[in-house]
């Protein structure tokens, strides 16, 4: 699944703002809004972004 499909689906379910989820897993604030506008990550920003939602979840939970 494309990592944006993924972390748009993080973002509903946990009501986090873009600009904070982006600030938190990857020190990048316009993360979410360049993903949205076609940048595509390399392979350890991906896993990155994906470890951050897997915990995250994890410690909601």
């Amino acid at each position: 699944m494309p990592l944006l499909r993924l972390v748009e689906i993080f973002l509903r379910e946990t009501g986090m703002p873009r600009t904070r989820f982006g600030r938190l897993c990857a020190g990048d604030p316009r993360l979410v809004d360049d993903l949205r506008n076609g940048r595509e990550p390399r392979e350890a920003l991906r896993k990155r972004v994906e470890h951050f939602m897997n915990i995250y979840r994890q410690e909601q939970a």
